[in-house]
């Protein structure tokens, strides 16, 4: 079918298509999926991986063959692990929350930045910086049901293979809109669970025009106005180091402060605030930095789809439940 339809039946009702940020970054079904096209064809032979992070990426290198160095960071997310970088290896590092641009900096000038993968899963309007490879994940910042963006030099090749299954994912993000999180959720989850097989696809059609509907500067701008309310409000009881003067369009304000609770509390309120990565206290020692950021580090929400009084609610319950 070369010629396109005209007549017939309405699609969704989307705003005129945009260009995205990054024009040069291949586009995938999910992250992992990339970062796994992207193995196959570097093919390290080992990839130091930070302790802090999600399994999904740790199973890339496992379906490639790859063998996985973690390392520690500290509560400043900066690399602990004295890293032996041998000419074969890459390095692979998260701009975690978004707050990390200057530690990235110093790592590319530590290291090879030909051997530097950057995981900017978290950090969608941090630039792409002159390394091995960039890896995005534009459904942690905006309402697609899958897609995964890497800006590499190396030369990959578009997938044979569309992925085909974003309509089934896309049903938690109209549940969503059409009722409650809670009534989408379990809807959510299984979707989730299908980017399990992340054996790379191209992304699918309808993510890519949903993300081209996206006012990408408009997205930035609300972000980074809820993270400094946040932060002017709660900047003093948080042990992270941020300076909002540093911070773009941030995924949420990450708030590291010990309040056995706290994150239950919020929930029981509609504050919904996730868990990064509870798989890694499985792994982790007592005690350790990566144990302390899963069961302390509180992700609040400061997306593009709040305003300020959203954000003086979720200062007002935090700092109700603190003073208690």
């Amino acid at each position: 079918m070369s010629e396109n339809a005209i007549g017939g039946y309405f699609e969704l009702e989307l705003p005129p298509p945009r260009a995205l940020p990054f024009p040069q970054a291949h586009r995938y079904q999910s992250a992992r999926s990339a970062f796994l096209a992207l193995l196959r064809v570097g093919k390290p032979k080992r990839v130091w991986m930070p302790r802090y992070l999600c399994d999904s990426m740790y199973a890339a290198l496992r379906e490639a063959g790859v063998e996985a160095v973690p390392y520690a960071i500290d509560e400043g997310f900066e690399v602990v692990t004295a890293i032996d970088l041998h000419a074969a290896d890459w390095l692979y590092y998260v701009d975690y929350f978004g707050v990390c641009g200057d530690v990235v900096t110093r790592l590319l000038t530590q290291f090879n930045p030909g051997q530097v993968v950057l995981d900017h899963c978290q950090a969608f309007y941090s630039p792409p910086r002159p390394c091995l490879a960039v890896i995005y994940s534009p459904r942690k910042f905006f309402g697609v049901p899958d897609g995964g963006l890497i800006v590499t030099g190396l030369p990959l090749e578009a997938p044979p293979v569309q992925d085909q299954l974003s309509g089934q994912r896309a049903e938690a993000l109209l549940e969503r809109l059409a009722a409650s999180p809670e009534s989408g959720y379990q809807t959510y989850v299984r979707g989730e669970a299908s980017l399990a097989d992340m054996e790379p696809r191209r992304m699918s059609q309808l993510t890519s025009r949903i993300l081209a509907s996206v006012d990408f500067a408009a997205v930035r701008e609300r972000r980074s106005r809820n993270f400094r309310y946040l932060h002017g409000r709660l900047g003093h009881l948080n042990r992270l180091a941020l300076d909002p003067a540093h911070v773009d369009g941030p995924m949420c304000y990450p708030l590291l402060v010990d309040a056995e609770g706290l994150r239950a509390w919020l929930i029981s309120q509609r504050i919904f605030v996730a868990t990064y990565w509870p798989d890694v206290v499985e792994h982790a020692a007592s005690g350790s930095t990566e144990e302390r950021l899963v069961r302390q580090l509180l992700p609040l929400p400061c997306d593009q789809r709040y305003a300020e009084t959203d954000m003086a609610r979720i200062v007002a319950l935090c700092t109700q439940f603190i003073n208690r």
